[in-house]
């Protein structure tokens, strides 16, 4: 009885160190992820071209019209 006692103090105690153990590599894995999803998106934006600038220029050109 006494060692059941003892582990379920003992999980209890360390419940709070599991949770870091488990919670900072994951959210480092998340911002590196984040940082080479963003920078293959501007990568990609770069090298193809979508015509945003073109589209820009005419709906400034409408709104200086009117």
């Amino acid at each position: 009885m006494n060692k059941v006692l003892v582990v379920v103090m003992t999980m209890l105690l360390l419940q709070g160190c599991i949770t870091k153990l488990v919670t900072v590599p994951v959210g480092i894995a998340y911002d590196v992820t984040k940082g080479a999803v963003k920078g293959t998106a501007a990568v990609v934006g770069a090298v193809l071209p979508d015509d945003d600038d073109e589209e820009n220029e005419k709906k400034s050109k409408k709104k200086h019209k009117d």
